[in-house]
């Protein structure tokens, strides 16, 4: 081997590994103006803080946390216990938030939304907020349960074809993102990646 060549190789390889954090940090291609999620820093979102915690409290109010034989009904009678009948049996306690769905939604909507559609769930949420402070003198993230479910049920019921579209929108991918989601899935449908897995050691009784 080339003594001379060798140390300059590793000068060269050591050189590379101190540039990496550097153009690593170059690769990310996303919004420089996107706000990093409120409880994931790796997440970037083109929704401001205040938009996160009323989409967050959106998904709450279409399926409430609680057990599932006794849980909360949600918008249009959705709850965990609609959602996840398994869940029953478990006895567990579980709603859209817990299962991510607000995460879920945000994504889906910066990934998978067209940019009109983007800007009309954006609009809705600051009018959402504006009609609760008006209805009942509190922020719509502040509201009880109840308040938040009327304000969106009269979404359900309006004129107004953005309006209906929002809510149409917001209730159907939360009640898809919570019957796809992790823990629903592989806590109550027992759902497994590789099923019929092989157990090469099982103790047989004589």
């Amino acid at each position: 081997m080339n003594r001379r060549n060798a140390v300059r190789n590793l000068a060269i390889a050591s050189g590379g590994l101190i540039t990496l954090p550097f153009w690593m940090s170059a690769c990310n291609t996303g919004d420089k103006n996107a706000v990093k999620d409120a409880s994931d820093s790796t997440h970037r979102t083109s929704f401001s803080r205040d938009q996160q915690e009323i989409l967050a409290s959106i998904s709450d109010a279409i399926i409430p946390p609680g057990p599932a034989s006794l849980g909360a009904a949600g918008i249009a009678g959705t709850s965990s216990a609609a959602a996840a009948p398994n869940a029953a049996a478990a006895g567990a306690s579980i709603g859209a938030l817990s299962a991510g769905v607000d995460k879920y939604l945000q994504k889906l909507i910066d990934d998978c939304c067209e940019p009109a559609v983007q800007q009309n769930v954006k609009k809705q949420l600051l009018a959402l907020d504006a009609s609760a402070k008006s209805a009942h003198g509190n922020s719509f993230t502040g509201c009880t349960l109840p308040q938040r479910q009327a304000l969106l049920l009269k979404r359900q019921n309006s004129a107004s074809k953005e309006e209906k579209d929002f809510f149409e929108l917001v209730k159907t991918e939360t009640i898809r993102g919570f019957n796809t989601s992790q823990k629903v899935m592989e806590g109550y449908y027992h759902y497994k990646v590789a099923p019929s897995h092989y157990y090469g050691c099982v103790n047989v009784k004589a």
